[in-house]
């Protein structure tokens, strides 16, 4: 599909081009929710390209691909807690973990503990130093 021909205002036309090339979102004008999904199923790294990231399509972005995170804008518990869940390593992307979050993502896995802010939660860094002696 050549870009030239497309009319970026049409969603048809739009959504056929995501499907065949999720960076062709970054075209659109009228960027639906149906076109965005369609993108970011196709490549999660879509995300980058969506101009209104609602709740939804940041979930689905990080079931897909937790270290999609990256590209979440308005970063929420929820879809942190799915980005860790997917993938642990997402951790290195959240900008204000909690506690918990972070707790989750080391019981995932351990080595994400190098993510965790020592001077904000040393007790995390001395539970997990006590369970690896």
């Amino acid at each position: 599909m050549l870009y030239e021909k497309i009319d970026w205002n049409n969603e048809k036309e739009c959504l056929k081009a995501v499907k065949q090339n999720s960076n062709a979102l970054k075209h659109v004008k009228k960027q639906t929710e149906k076109i965005c999904l369609e993108a970011i199923k196709r490549d999660s790294w879509a995300l980058r390209h969506v101009k209104n990231q609602t709740n939804k399509i940041c979930l689905e972005t990080v079931k897909q691909n937790g270290r999609a995170l990256k590209f979440v804008e308005k970063q929420t518990e929820k879809i942190c807690l799915e980005a860790i869940k997917q993938n642990s390593w997402a951790l290195e992307y959240i900008k204000n973990p909690t506690k918990r979050i972070c707790l989750i993502a080391i019981e995932n896995n351990p080595e994400s503990i190098e993510f965790v802010d020592k001077n904000k939660f040393p007790e995390v860094w001395d539970k997990y130093t006590l369970q690896n002696i």
